[in-house]
């Protein structure tokens, strides 16, 4: 039975996307091949527990949800993920795989709500991002951009009109640094641009502050 290594699963409001707010169902695994200067989860690098699918699928019972989030680190680290994916989206769940997009997502589950976050050059991983995976998307499915400052604005503008964003995807999803970048200055951007994007804060953070499992 595959098994993968799991940092923690939790139950929360989501904080970010298409769902913002609604009682979600986290699945974080273990493992990232990037190093992102503004990474808040960094705890999930290494460690966790090693849990079979069927065990994650009876964690996440104790819990009255629709929605499931399959996050990490990069959850696309480990390849057993899409059989965990496809084992969630056959209970009924809506399920959303949160990704970096630096790994190819073809084996991904077509039920699957992809949330790829193409990397910014304030990340220091710009390099990483796989822009075929954009190939991949659809209506169902989101970008989002993290953006530190107005050179990273100004680089996603871009690379929504190279790629063709706007037609392909359903959201296009603009958060702002935590801390970094202040929510006005990006909403104004916005704004004067008159750009199709859905602004986001991190609601959860916002709530708890910057912890892990909330």
């Amino acid at each position: 039975m595959s098994q993968l290594r799991i940092t923690e699963i939790f139950f929360s409001l989501q904080g970010e996307s298409r769902t913002v707010g609604i009682p979600t169902i986290f699945i974080r695994l273990t493992g990232c091949p990037l190093r992102c200067g503004y990474c808040d989860t960094a705890y999930a690098f290494n460690g966790g527990e090693m849990m079979s699918i069927e065990s994650i699928l009876e964690t996440c019972q104790q819990w009255r949800a629709t929605h499931v989030t399959v996050t990490g680190g990069e959850p696309m680290a480990q390849p057993d993920v899409v059989h965990l994916l496809t084992a969630l989206n056959d209970r009924g769940y809506e399920v959303s795989l949160e990704t970096s997009g630096a790994m190819d997502l073809s084996p991904v589950d077509k039920r699957t709500v992809m949330v790829m976050d193409l990397k910014t050059p304030g990340s220091g991983e710009v390099e990483k991002n796989l822009y075929s995976n954009c190939e991949l998307l659809g209506k169902k499915d989101q970008v989002k951009f993290v953006i530190c400052d107005r050179r990273d604005y100004d680089w996603a503008n871009l690379k929504v009109d190279e790629l063709g964003l706007v037609d392909r995807v359903g959201e296009l999803l603009f958060s702002p640094s935590h801390e970094v970048l202040a929510p006005k200055q990006l909403a104004e951007w916005i704004l004067q641009d008159q750009r199709p994007y859905r602004m986001q804060i991190q609601l959860h953070k916002y709530i708890w502050g910057d912890l892990p499992g909330v």
